[in-house]
Order: structure tokens, then C-alpha cells, then sequence
């Protein structure tokens, strides 16, 4: 394949990677880069000082374009008050945070100065900022990467909200979102996925969508057993994901209030620990009695690598869970809902324990906490489904191949 020029058009710079969004993003441009020139133009949060974010961008990418928007981290009360300007309008919150005339002005600039022949926007949302430019010479084919379905997530967010207030302003947003999200599949070439459930759920809407699945993945030699892999903390159960993510924060208070009573119950001395940036309060209230919540940490390896097993108890969410790929590529056991385990290919009671409901999710992490072989089995089998489906290398690949799919449609077409 010939070396081509690729801009991403994203909502938050990719490197260091500390969460899923950005695993995602840095783990294909960076790949991407060793073949083809990759930039990127990005949304950054115009208080903080974004420089080392950049230099470790730049050290991928050809060229990194920051446009400040202060909008991707409001403080609750002026995040009420956008929410219910979007309350009022016939668009959603999320057009709200990631539409953006400066960022649209700047790609329109790019589009005239250089000839992209791939334009990357990740997620639905970035792709309101699209410019209605003509070209003189071949347009670039525009991709959209779907991290989740968007609207999907927000479905179940609404059918689970606690107050009818909440539950009726989400499926409002979740009715805006959906025709924003099928907009914007419209206004792609194609779109790229992690799963094949989320291909489906796209194609079940717009039958003629081109789509590739291109699965989440994990740096296999980053993530991988180590030499003291043998050693966990006694009865530890560790969950790591960030916690400023409603889904993280639902699933681990469901675990806390239905789920670990009923562990502590059969194991008195059983320790939690929860790794994470930004903890809600109602998360840190529940430091002590065994319950240990760190924040954030430079390195999550050592934090998995000492659990005895690995929750994750999600009832919301799309695409697929890095937490889960990470914890199996360092041959842990990992005990998920089916929703957490979603668009994976695990196969239960081979190379993870699946459960939804509080006794039987206690019962699964029970099993193991009193077998250790168990334990060690299912970790190997785990890392080996890892090294296999899930490597950076096989979805750069494969997202490779879809770009030589589109630019050879966009040829036949002119």
C-alpha cells in the first residue's frame, strides 16, 4: 500500500494514553505512522497546559493542531446550564460540547493546504465539524471511527437513571443524539467499528454504510504477565477504568451496594481497590473497611498485576472494554457482566466468569478467590485469546485494508 497522508480529527489529544478513548487513538495512529504521514487536530482544555501532551503527540505525528475549547470539561454548574440550553433546542448535548467554528475553520484551512487522502473524525460527534468546501483536485475519503454507538449508550443510561427528571432528559438526548449519530454516518465514506455488534446496529439503520470492524486492542508486550505474576495480594479484587465515566461509576456502585456484601459475608478479609482518575465523591465516601480508591496512577501494570481477580461489573456501555483486553493480555482472571464483556469474543468459563446478577456475579468471584489453579488456567487462556485476536498490529492492519477498500471506490467513482 502506497504511503498516505491521514489527518484525525479528535476531542482530545491521544498521548499519554490513560483511557480507553485515547488507548484507541494513540494505539492505530501510532501504528498507522510507522507506514503512512499521520496528524492530528484536536480539541485541548484551554486551563490546563496541554504542552506535554503534545510533545508526546508529536512524537507520532507529523503535525499537531490544538484549538482550545473550554466546553470538553465544565464544571457541574455550567454544565447544568448547557445541558438545559440543550434541553430547549432541537440539538443534543454532545452538539453542544463538540461543535466548534474555530475547530471547523481550522480543518477547512487544512483541507486547503494539504491533500489528505484519508480525513479521520473519531466519534459521531467531531463530525458536525465538517466543512462544505469543494475541492480542486480528488477530495479526501472521510472515515468516521465509532468508538461506541453513541446513542446506544445513552439508551441504556436513560432506561437506567434513577429519577424520572433524569430518565426523561436522557431519552430526550438520546432521541436528538440518534439523528445527529445517523447523520453523520451519512456524511461519511465509511465507518469503522470495534464490534461486530455495533456493525450490525449500524447496518440495521443504514443498510448501504460502508463498515469495517477494527476491534480494540492492547500493546501485548506492554501488557503482559510478569515475572512476578505468581504474587497477587491475598483476596484483592482490583477494578481500573476512569471514573469520571458514568457507566464505570454505575457499575462499581452496583458492585458496592449489591455485590460485596454478599462477598464480605462468605470472605471477611476480602480487600477492593479502585484505580482511576477523577473519583465522584459518592465513590471516594466509600474508602475504608477494605475498600481502597487510589486515583490516578502512572502505571496500572503493577495494580493488575497484584489483583487476585479482576472486576468488571458494567451495566451500560458500547464498543469493547480496554479493562478487560488489559487484564487478560497480563493473564488475570476477570469476572464481567455480558454488557462489560460486549463486541469481545471470550467464551465463558474458559478465559473469563460472566455474570449479571448480584448472587451469581458474587458466586463467579467466590469460585475463584477459593481456587487458584482456576485462576492461573483461565489467566493462560486469556492471554492467549489476547496474542491472537487482539493486538494493535491485526487492527492497524485491518483498518489499513478499509482505507484501500474506500480510496479504490473513491477512484472508480471519478
Amino acid at each position: 500500500m502506497k504511503r498516505l497522508k491521514m489527518l484525525f480529527v479528535t476531542p482530545y489529544l491521544p498521548s499519554p494514553p490513560r483511557f480507553g478513548g485515547q488507548r484507541r487513538l494513540a494505539g492505530l495512529m501510532a501504528g498507522l505512522a510507522r507506514s503512512h504521514e499521520v496528524s492530528v487536530l484536536s480539541f485541548v482544555d484551554p486551563r490546563e497546559d496541554n504542552s506535554s501532551s503534545i510533545r508526546a503527540t508529536e512524537t507520532y505525528c507529523k503535525k499537531v493542531i490544538a484549538v482550545p475549547n473550554e466546553r470538553v470539561a465544565l464544571a457541574t454548574t455550567r454544565k447544568r446550564l448547557l445541558q438545559l440550553r440543550s434541553l430547549l433546542s432541537r440539538r443534543s448535548f454532545a452538539r453542544f460540547v463538540f461543535h466548534s467554528g474555530a475547530l471547523s475553520k481550522a480543518l477547512d484551512r487544512l483541507l486547503g493546504e494539504e491533500p489528505y487522502d484519508i480525513v479521520h473524525f473519531e466519534f459521531a460527534q467531531m463530525v458536525a465539524n465538517r466543512p462544505r468546501r469543494s475541492y480542486e483536485g480528488a477530495r479526501p475519503v472521510f472515515v468516521l471511527d465509532e468508538h461506541n454507538i453513541e446513542y446506544d449508550i445513552l439508551r441504556r443510561t436513560a432506561l437506567s437513571s434513577p429519577g424520572l427528571d433524569r430518565k426523561f432528559y436522557n431519552l430526550l438526548d438520546w432521541r436528538k443524539l440518534r439523528m445527529e449519530e445517523q447523520e453523520a454516518w451519512r456524511r461519511v465514506d465509511g465507518c469503522a467499528l470495534t464490534s461486530a455488534r455495533d456493525e450490525e446496529l449500524l447496518r440495521r439503520e443504514l443498510p448501504t454504510a460502508s463498515t469495517a470492524v477494527v476491534p480494540n486492542a492492547v500493546d501485548v508486550d506492554f501488557f503482559q504477565p510478569g515475572p512476578d505474576s505468581g504474587r497477587t495480594d491475598p483476596m484483592t479484587l482490583v477494578f481500573f477504568g476512569s471514573l469520571n465515566y458514568h457507566p464505570n461509576t454505575d457499575g462499581l456502585l452496583f458492585f458496592l451496594r449489591e455485590i460485596l456484601p454478599r462477598l464480605k459475608a462468605r470472605h471477611p478479609s476480602l480487600k477492593v481497590r479502585i484505580v482511576g482518575q477523577q473519583p465522584p465523591r459518592e465513590i471516594e465516601a466509600r474508602a475504608g473497611d477494605g475498600v481502597e480508591v487510589t486515583g490516578l496512577v502512572d502505571d496500572v501494570r503493577p495494580y493488575i498485576e497484584r489483583a487476585t481477580v479482576i472486576i468488571v461489573p458494567l451495566r451500560i456501555g458500547g464498543g469493547t472494554r480496554f479493562k478487560i483486553l488489559e487484564a487478560m493480555a497480563m493473564g488475570k482472571a476477570v469476572v464481567s457482566t455480558t454488557i462489560g464483556a460486549e463486541g469481545i469474543d471470550v467464551h465463558d468459563g474458559s478465559d473469563i466468569l460472566l455474570a449479571d446478577e448480584p448472587e451469581t456475579f458474587a458466586a463467579q468471584i467466590g469460585r475463584l478467590l477459593d481456587d487458584a489453579a482456576l485462576r492461573h488456567r483461565m489467566g493462560a487462556t486469556a492471554r492467549s485469546l489476547i496474542e491472537q485476536r487482539y493486538s494493535w498490529s491485526a487492527s492497524v492492519g485491518r483498518l489499513e485494508e478499509f482505507h484501500a477498500e474506500l480510496l479504490a471506490r473513491r477512484h472508480t467513482s471519478t
